[in-house]
């Protein structure tokens, strides 16, 4: 099953880590002592010059950030098929999306919202980068590639062909069943619509997956093999198939009558993730490249590392050895030491032993967190899925630029283990140094 650390089968752990950074890209605290020195090739450091979102609260970022600080939810009653006979029937469900202007209306007829959402984003990164189309045209679109993952892909149009194939025989199913299905279409699709012709391919990882494909991105410029990756995740999970499959895995809150606090990260009472959909877009670039071309830099990609709990397909591993060494390595990779770190955006899905695996973990690697903040976003928006890291590491970069942190909604009684600030139920005011989004897979 595609979900947190708890329920999951992705086999992977991965850390994905950001910083502002100096000169134009504002300046940190000073390294620790123990900090390893820090990459100082431009052409292997690697920036972030664009964001691009679809979420339940819109595409424009800054009204998205702001619902997060305002702590609004976005979770609704579902509408988009007919949930009254089953057990659960809310979620982070998007309402209302218009691709007018991204899409063309026949295209956009045929497609997968998962495909829907992801060329929305897409596009919008690319516009925030300042690399719209009469801007690509003039590049090497060679040394331009696009990596966005997607957990379960199409999954509406592969439940549709289904039916048909079923109920009218497999002559009426749509000729756009396979490739509108498969996880890769979201990145063949971009790079179609944009002539990008640099490396192109998606990683399914389940949760982890846009984190995945952001240190998959990052490890192409470092090597040379382009100079910008549009990388992330994305996901339309809202479906009746994939609400149905969760309930089955009971991996699903089933708060129904008060579904605005289904989603309760640490809280005792707890009983559960509650499904998002959504799409987060980065382009990422290399320092060089992006002052070349006078790029506006948001913040710094540091590092990130995979590794593998090895223990059950669902299950926590008991030690929390696959979290902790994980953290351990992407800190390795990033070139930071742990005192740097003073902000965590956690997975923190609000299921019963994955919440407390990954605090465990992260005070294994983080002896004193008495200068860290942690939140959930899931706590707002919901589980994104293969999206929820792209548009987590979106709110952790507006974490660092603002100075605020979103509260973690829904916290009534704490569980005792918790010893980090949550940051419950109000916003707070922080100034990041560096920023962690952990996606715990096992």
């Amino acid at each position: 099953m595609f979900c947190d650390f708890i329920a999951n089968d992705s086999n992977l752990l991965r850390c994905f880590i950001i910083a502002v950074k100096c000169g134009r890209i504002r300046a940190m605290a000073s390294p620790a002592v123990s900090a390893p020195k820090r990459e100082t090739d431009p052409k292997k450091r690697v920036v972030i010059t664009g964001m691009g979102l679809v979420s339940v609260f819109g595409s424009d970022i800054d009204n998205f950030y702001n619902k997060l600080l305002e702590g609004q939810s976005g979770i609704s009653l579902i509408d988009s098929f007919d949930a009254s006979n089953y057990s659960v029937r809310f979620a982070g469900q998007i309402r209302d999306f218009s691709s007018e202007g991204y899409i063309d209306g026949k295209n956009d007829r045929r497609l997968d919202n998962c495909w829907r959402y992801c060329l929305v984003a897409g596009k919008r990164a690319l516009d925030d980068a300042n690399l719209g189309q009469q801007v690509l045209e003039t590049m090497d679109k060679m040394r331009i590639g696009v990596l966005v993952g997607s957990g379960m892909g199409g999954l509406k149009v592969f439940s549709d062909g289904v039916e048909a194939m079923l109920q009218r025989g497999y002559k009426k199913m749509s000729p756009f069943f396979i490739p509108y299905s498969i996880t890769n279409m979201g990145s063949a699709l971009l790079a179609i619509e944009t002539g990008l012709m640099g490396p192109n391919y998606s990683i399914s990882t389940a949760c982890a997956t846009a984190n995945h494909s952001f240190c998959a991105a990052a490890n192409h410029i470092r090597r040379g093999d382009a100079d910008i990756m549009v990388a992330g995740g994305t996901e339309a999970g809202v479906t009746a198939a994939a609400v149905g499959g969760f309930i089955a895995c009971r991996a699903l809150s089933h708060r129904n009558d008060d579904y605005e606090k289904a989603s309760r990260p640490w809280d005792t009472s707890r009983d559960g993730f509650v499904v998002g959909e959504g799409s987060g877009i980065l382009v990422m670039e290399s320092l060089e490249h992006a002052l070349k071309r006078g790029a506006n830099i948001i913040a710094e990609y540091l590092g990130g590392a995979v590794t593998c709990d090895a223990h059950h397909m669902t299950d926590p591993r008991p030690d929390g050895l696959g979290v902790s060494s994980c953290i351990t390595k992407g800190l390795l990779d990033a070139r930071i030491s742990p005192e740097e770190v003073n902000y965590i955006n956690a997975h923190a899905t609000s299921t019963l032993a994955g919440d407390l695996a990954e605090v465990n973990a992260i005070k294994k690697v983080f002896k004193d967190t008495s200068e860290i903040k942690m939140n959930g976003t899931k706590s707002i928006i919901g589980h994104g899925l293969g999206a929820a890291g792209g548009i987590e590491a979106i709110a952790t970069i507006k974490a660092i630029k603002t100075g605020w942190l979103h509260p973690t909604i829904n916290q009534y009684e704490l569980e005792p283990q918790v010893t980090i600030d949550t940051v419950p139920n109000v916003k707070k005011q922080h100034e990041v140094n560096v920023g962690m989004s952990v996606y715990p897979e096992s």
